[in-house]
């Protein structure tokens, strides 16, 4: 190998090896929220640049709650570089101002002259309200034992308050059968069925 080949192959492993430390480094805003459901890299991170409209999750109801380490991945995805200093294993993101019930914006703007109305959001869904819809970013629970896991996935349908929706694990590809308990939330196992059956029992009684 002439002295040219062996420089040429040296400085492609060291762009290889150099590839990772490119992303650029962000951090976390000390209180993520969104305005119109859509989370954004841009609604959690500092510094995101062109990666902040990248889609992360959709909020459906007060807020969402995305697993650290799964967060961590979609951001190095992104070309960002989130080392998550403080260890945290879970980032909720709340709705912001613009979504906000009519008396909580009004305090925050009185000085801005008058507010338009805005309807307030029951937190609590009614029965055969559509609280998970397709591609949402999940959090799924399973407990077991008194051992609770808990695992981030998309949902593959739409689905009310017991309703079952299938998962599937971000990480691992995997499906997971569970049932919708929540806006962003999912119960599998047990619990999961004792949600369904309650629901079903509701809407029978209506």
């Amino acid at each position: 190998m002439t002295l040219l080949h062996r420089s040429l192959t040296l400085s492609a492993a060291l762009i290889a090896l150099a590839g990772p430390a490119l992303a650029a480094p962000v951090t976390l805003k000390a209180n993520p929220v969104d305005d119109d459901g859509r989370v954004t890299l841009g609604d959690i991170f500092d510094g995101s640049g062109g990666a902040a409209n990248v889609l992360v999750a959709r909020r459906v109801g007060p807020s969402v709650v995305l697993e650290a380490g799964q967060l961590q991945a979609l951001a190095r995805q992104a070309g960002l570089d989130w080392v998550n200093p403080n260890g945290l294993r879970r980032v909720a993101v709340r709705q912001g101002v613009a979504e906000a019930p009519v008396a909580a914006t009004a305090i925050q703007t009185a000085a801005a002259g008058p507010v338009a109305p805005v309807r307030a959001v029951s937190r609590r869904p009614a029965a055969r309200e559509t609280i998970i819809k397709r591609n949402d970013m999940v959090r799924v629970t399973y407990e077991v034992g008194g051992v609770k896991l808990a695992v981030l996935g998309r949902a593959m349908r739409d689905a009310a308050v017991g309703e079952p929706v299938a998962v599937t694990n971000t990480t691992s590809n995997r499906i997971i059968d569970a049932v919708a308990a929540g806006p962003g939330q999912a119960i599998a196992g047990p619990a999961g069925d004792a949600i369904r059956a309650d629901a079903l029992s509701q809407f029978a009684a209506r």
